[in-house]
């Protein structure tokens, strides 16, 4: 293995939004992330499923509207006959 060419691995810190200080090993002496296993709601326990964008609703109105046209569609082509 060749000398000198590898980074030098030292004691790190990883610090979280909330306050949580992990130590580690790294190649950067701090890491710091946005949100971490003590505050992400998934471990927390407290994760909330959201519609924010109401996406559910419009996706059953674009599905409404698409069988009402099928619907519409079937009914023209039974009176051309």
């Amino acid at each position: 293995m060749k000398t000198d060419i590898h980074p030098k691995y030292v004691d790190a810190e990883i610090r979280c939004a909330c306050g949580n200080v992990i130590k580690t090993r790294s190649t950067k002496p701090v890491i710091i992330v946005g949100i971490c296993n003590a505050c992400h709601p998934f471990y927390t326990g407290q994760q909330k499923f959201v519609d924010t964008a109401g996406r559910v609703d419009k996706f059953q109105q674009r599905a409404a509207k698409t069988a009402a046209a099928q619907v519409a569609f079937a009914e023209s082509k039974k009176k051309k006959k």
